[in-house]
């Protein structure tokens, strides 16, 4: 694969995950879709679409997966939702990513990763940076919501280090969210009373779960054996980024200070901690 289809396919990964929460966003804040129902049509066009890449692109339709990582999935993609209905797309997307990667930094300590200098002072910025944006003031964003993205991004981090080892993520995504959608249901049933769909909200889901999701970690598994992981984990923190500036241009969302120096904590803390890794790696 050439570095210039690497970076076009990359970056569309990128768009397209910052697309999610500007879509999530947006569907909860301008149109009459409940949570509950954005989260099973973007898990069950998100599993149709996927489904329909590995009929089309492999040999054999053979789809994988597993109801533990299919459980860690509906719970990312149902907090995700709940959580947006009280958060703006820049700040949901920087909880999100910031607790993906701690989670993921955390296993690696709790595996038995030493913690050096500059990866402890990194921690401490990016947890610094979390405890920031959530303390209370005029300009902090709804504290219950704030659990929900964390929890998200929690799940999320989980669900991605069990499919780290996955030989066809493609077909291990499609069978994961062909899973999740039978807990969706479950979600809906729970919540039966508070249902409602609007043709707006029903076409910002879809786009949501078939090419931001669907499509987007498509793409994102079929150029990640061409990066090193680190860089794929630096990379992934241009997402809140993304997200940030979608939401002032597309949703008219402020960029506060508060947001931009919370930014800059967690960001470049996880930045220290990866990179130190990465710095490691070469040396070994």
């Amino acid at each position: 694969m050439s570095k210039l289809r690497i970076f076009f396919l990359t970056s569309f990964s990128l768009i397209a995950f910052a697309a999610n929460s500007l879509l999530c966003r947006f569907a909860l804040k301008g149109t009459e879709i409940d949570a509950s129902s954005f989260t099973s049509i973007r898990l069950f066009s998100g599993a149709i679409t996927l489904w329909l890449l590995v009929c089309i692109t492999q040999r054999q339709t053979t789809i994988s997966g597993n109801w533990k990582s299919a459980f860690a999935l509906f719970v990312y993609a149902a907090c995700f939702s709940f959580a947006y209905v009280g958060l703006t797309a820049a700040t949901g997307a920087l909880l999100l990513f910031g607790a993906v990667q701690i989670t993921m930094i955390g296993f690696g300590i709790w595996k038995g990763e030493r913690l050096d200098f500059t990866k402890f002072f990194g921690i401490i910025l990016a947890f610094g940076g979390l405890v920031y944006l959530l303390l209370p003031g005029i300009s902090s964003p709804s504290l219950f919501s704030s659990v929900f993205m964390m929890i998200a991004g929690l799940a999320w981090g989980i669900y991605s280090l069990r499919g780290g080892r996955s030989k066809n993520p493609t077909a291990t995504t499609a069978g994961n969210f062909i899973r999740a959608v039978p807990f969706s249901i479950i979600l809906n049933i729970v919540t039966l009373e508070k249902i409602n769909i609007d043709s707006y909200g029903f076409l910002f889901a879809v786009l949501s779960g078939a090419l931001a999701s669907g499509m987007g970690y498509a793409v994102w598994y079929s150029v990640l054996p061409f990066l090193k992981s680190t860089k794929a984990s630096v990379i992934q923190l241009i997402v809140p980024v993304i997200a940030s500036l979608g939401g002032v241009i597309f949703i008219a969302e402020p960029l506060t200070l508060r947001i931009f120096v919370s930014s800059l904590f967690i960001l470049f803390g996880i930045a220290l901690v990866i990179f130190d890794r990465f710095k490691a790696t070469l040396k070994s």
